[in-house]
Parts: structure tokens; C-alpha cells; sequence
């Protein structure tokens, strides 16, 4: 059974705007998937309808055996606990510590008073330090986040998401605000947490390389349809010009 499923789902703003239109598709759990598509394709839209930070207009999504739409504050709170969040810009308490931040990963998982006052086992505690380890950021660990680079913020968000212990991964254009160098940084380390914690990961991309190099598998978006959902090695240039409506040229941002 997929891990996740959109069915018909379509997105309406303000009555007059059609963000998404009759999209289905389906993710098994493990996979690491590459949506495309230009601005405004309706790539950040789709992530949100996941965990609901955008209510969908109509249509099903089922996420790991829960009706998303329909789901209440209780059933909604276990869902969003389930699946980490990824930031185009970072979305980090800029005035709080490394350690701090990666630490709110655990909110989802505490009573409201155990959040508001803060408090944190030793168990969760080493496992932050464990996570920071793995993403290099150790000697960042009780710096402010507001002096950290770029790409070590978005490390930062990659360790609170896994302090989540999610069964799924969305990452919003994670990597549009780096410069290459990070920008692979960062790739690379979602691909090892795919492979190596068995992490589901849905990754919102403009640049197509970059798909192509870590994912297997690219859902292509154009003005909030599904234009292409296939293999990567399958996607040719003429579709590439169909999902972006633009010259070649204008479609391959390189990460060295």
C-alpha cells in the first residue's frame, strides 16, 4: 500500500485561482521523488496539501492510512508529526541555538507544557547531538542561528525534521537560496537520509539536473497539472520544454 495518495485532488484560491487541477498520483514508502516544474506550477502548493498547511478544494489524499481532508486537530496533530517540512528558507527561530532548533523537532511529540517550558530528555538531547554529528554542524551546535551560512540553516532544518522521526520528508525548494557548492551539500545528504534511514522524500525542484541526478523518479508540474510522472532516465528534452514552457537554456541550473 503507498505510503501516500492523491486522488483528483485540485486546489482553488480565492474561488478564482486553480493552484492545482485533478492531480493523482501515488509515492510507495522509500522512494525519493523530484517534482519540476516552473513558479507557479503549483510545486509548493501540492507539499502543503500533505500535511495541510493548504487545505485542498476537492479530491482524496491518503497519507500513510489517514484521509488527510478529513482528518480532526487529534488525527491532523499525528499526521504532521509524521511527515518533516523543509524550507525554501529555512524556517529557523533565528534568535534560538542550533541545538534549540533541532530540538523543536520533538514538539509533536510532548504535551503542551512539556513544549512551552522547553523540556527535553537526555535521550532526546544525545540524539540531537548524534543528528548534528552527521550533517558536520557539531562546532555550530550552540551558535544563534542567525550567524550560520546558508547551507548550514538548512542543514539545521534537516536535523529537526529527523529529530521528528518522520515516516516522510517534504522539502520545499531546499536548495534555491544555495549557492552550488551548498546546494549539493544538501543534496546529498537527503539522498543518504532516503537510503539509509528508509525515509520517504518528496523534494519540490526547479532545476532539472539536479532532479535527474538524485532521484529516480520526477513528477513534472505546468500551471497546476501533471504533466509527466516517470522515470527520470525517461524524461526527454521535448517534454523538459513542455513542463516549462521555455527554451532550453532557461531550464538547467548546474550543481557542481
Amino acid at each position: 500500500m503507498p505510503i501516500l495518495k492523491f486522488q483528483n485532488v485540485s486546489k482553488i484560491y480565492n474561488k478564482v485561482t486553480n493552484a492545482l487541477t485533478d492531480i493523482s498520483f501515488s509515492v510507495e514508502e522509500g522512494e525519493f521523488v523530484s517534482i519540476i516544474g516552473p513558479s507557479g506550477s503549483g510545486k509548493s502548493t501540492l507539499l502543503r496539501c500533505v500535511n495541510r498547511l493548504v487545505d485542498a478544494t476537492q479530491g482524496t489524499i491518503i497519507f500513510d492510512g489517514h484521509d488527510v481532508n478529513r482528518a480532526g486537530k487529534k488525527e491532523l496533530r499525528q499526521i504532521r508529526k509524521k511527515t518533516g517540512m523543509i524550507f525554501q528558507h529555512y524556517n529557523l527561530v533565528e534568535r534560538l541555538s542550533v541545538i534549540e532548533n533541532v530540538l523543536h523537532g520533538r514538539l509533536g511529540h510532548k504535551s503542551t507544557i512539556n513544549g512551552v517550558i522547553g523540556h527535553y530528555t537526555e535521550e532526546e538531547k544525545v540524539k540531537a547531538f548524534q543528528i548534528l554529528a552527521k550533517l558536520g554542524l557539531s562546532e555550530q551546535a550552540y551558535k544563534r542561528c542567525d550567524e550560520l551560512s546558508g547551507g548550514q540553516k538548512q542543514r539545521v532544518g534537516i536535523a529537526r525534521s529527523i529529530m521528528q522521526e518522520p515516516r516522510l520528508i517534504l522539502c520545499d525548494e531546499p536548495i534555491a537560496s544555495l549557492d552550488p557548492s551548498s546546494s549539493k551539500v544538501i543534496m546529498d545528504h537527503l539522498q543518504n537520509i532516503n537510503e539509509t534511514m528508509k525515509i520517504t522524500c518528496i523534494v519540490n525542484l526547479h532545476q532539472v539536473d539536479v532532479a535527474m541526478k538524485y532521484s529516480k523518479r520526477i513528477i513534472g508540474l505546468t500551471a497546476g497539472r501533471i504533466v509527466y510522472d516517470g522515470l527520470a532516465e525517461q524524461l526527454m528534452k521535448s517534454k523538459i520544454h513542455e513542463i516549462y514552457q521555455s527554451s532550453e537554456g532557461d531550464l538547467i541550473t548546474d550543481v557542481k
